[in-house]
This record gives structure tokens, sequence and C-alpha cells, in this order.
């Protein structure tokens, strides 16, 4: 591990804000909120939302820290770009980061209510629990199929507006979770199958993956069509139509932007572009029932 003697503080500030992830975790600060306003309409307390938003902002910081923290060694053998493999932040400093951020996450949701704070715990446990082992097994897809769900859960009951609507939120989100971590894993694909790290993508395979992800995506546009079709959530037809044709149409996207025979720097923006779609279809579809 290189070791840099000395430090400027502008850079050990950059490196701590890198070892945050900052625009993975924007796209879950950008859900969650997206989130609270809908559980909050039309009535916006905007300093409880703001408190919500603030404390998921800090959880996702610290499950980022503590995930870089827990990967230091074997970083150090292949991504030289990593703030704790340049020395700019040393491995102390990063677990005193990342655990200050688990604290001042407690602190911020202790005014808004139980609930959401048990359900911010619970996430949490997931997204450490994948940090200490569970990313290197095939286990990995469950615990984002178990954890995102939790995030529309979460921010309707801190909003204090718990709907029928999200226990079928939970199958739809599921399939979410598992699509992102998928994705997510993609750009590392071979670094993780030589290390024998058994991820649920290593597990898959390359070609496995870029088809199960579009496939999952069909399929929980699918179950959002049946949901209404059938009566149990119903939509606005117009809107919730509008949002599957979209969908489809960034299905499409991802296939032609990238895949198996496609240059390896295309795999990460293959996973924003997968982040965008779940968010398209989760919203809209919460949405499209809302205003039903």
């Amino acid at each position: 591990m290189e070791i840099v003697k000395k430090r400027r503080p502008l850079a050990i500030a950059w490196g701590l804000v890198q070892l945050c992830h900052p625009l993975p975790v924007l796209f879950h600060a950008i859900a969650v909120t997206i989130f609270l306003l809908l559980a909050a309409w039309p009535h916006f307390n905007w300093l409880l939302i703001l408190l919500a938003i603030a404390a998921h902002t800090a959880m996702q910081c610290s499950i980022a820290v503590l995930n870089d923290y827990c990967d230091r060694h074997l970083d150090a053998a292949g991504k030289k770009n990593k703030p704790l493999v340049q020395g700019l932040v040393r491995p102390g400093e990063a677990l005193t980061f990342g655990l200050g951020l688990m604290l001042l996450m407690l602190l911020l949701l202790l005014p808004i209510n139980m609930p959401a704070l048990l359900i911010s715990i619970l996430y949490l446990a997931f997204g450490q629990a994948y940090n200490l082992g569970l990313k290197s097994t095939p286990f990995s897809g469950i615990v984002f199929a178990l954890a995102i769900p939790l995030i529309p859960i979460y921010a309707f009951v801190a909003m204090g507006h718990f709907l029928p609507l999200l226990y079928w939120l939970v199958p739809i989100a599921a399939l979410l979770g598992v699509i992102l971590n998928l994705a997510n894993s993609l750009p590392d694909l071979e670094e993780d199958a030589a290390s024998h790290a058994r991820t649920l993508a290593v597990f898959l395979g390359l070609r496995g993956t870029f088809w199960t992800c579009p496939l999952l995506l069909v399929l929980g546009g699918c179950l959002m069509a049946l949901l209404w079709y059938t009566g149990l959530v119903p939509a606005l037809p117009s809107l919730l139509f509008s949002i599957l044709l979209v969908g489809g149409l960034l299905v499409l996207a991802l296939s032609l932007y990238s895949g198996p025979g496609k240059p390896r720097v295309t795999r990460k923006g293959y996973f924003y572009l997968v982040v965008l779609t779940c968010l398209l279809l989760g919203g809209g579809w919460i949405v499209a029932a809302l205003l039903a």
C-alpha cells in the first residue's frame, strides 16, 4: 500500500469525500427524496423531510466508507485510485469516519419517529453485513433484495403516511434490488472472479448477468401492469403505460449501450442507466398509484 508522508488537509478532505462514493450515494439521496415528497404530498413538513434525507444520506455514506475500509487489502492489489490505497486517508481515520456517520444518522433520526429509526437500523445492518463478507457470496443479491424495499417504506413511515400499496412495492423493489446488485458488480466482475469472490454476478457470469438485468426489469414492469390489471393496485392507466413505455425504451438502450462484447468502460455507464431505469419504474409506479 502506498504511503503519503505529508498529507495536505484538502487532500485528506477529498479522500474522505471519495470514500463516501458520492455519485452512488447521490442516487440514493435522489431516490429517498422522491419517495419522501410522494409520502408527504400535499402537506410538506420541510424540516422533517430534510432530516430524513440527511439521516439516510449519512447512513449510505457510512456503508460506503466502511465498504472501502473492509476492502482495503483487496483494493491494494488492483485499485490504486482508492483513497486508502493512495494513503490520502489512513485506515483508522476511515473507520472512525464511518462510525461517526452511523452516529450522525442515529442523532438525525431521533426527532423523526421510532419506526423510521428501526427501519434505518435494519437497512444499516444489511449494508454492513454486505461489507463484512456477504458481498463476496451469491447472497449479495439477496441483501440488495431485502434492503432496497426499505427505502420507500422508510420514506412513507418517516412522513407518518403508510399505505397498503407499500406491501406490493416490496416484491417489485426486491427485483430492482437484485438488478442494482448485478449492474453494480459488472465493472469489477473479472477482478472478483480472479480473487475467487463468489458474488451473484460471478456466479451468473458476464453473459448471464447482462441477460438477467434487462430480463428482471421487464419482469418488474410486467408485475406492475399485472397488479393494475387485476385491480390489486389501481393506477392511472395513461401515466402507468407511459412509464412502462419509457422504461422499455431504456431497457433497449441498455442492450445497445453495453454488453458482453462491448468495451468494459461502458459498464459503469450501464450501471447508472440501470439506476435511472429503476428510479423511473419504482417512483413512476407509485405516482401512478397515488393519482388513481
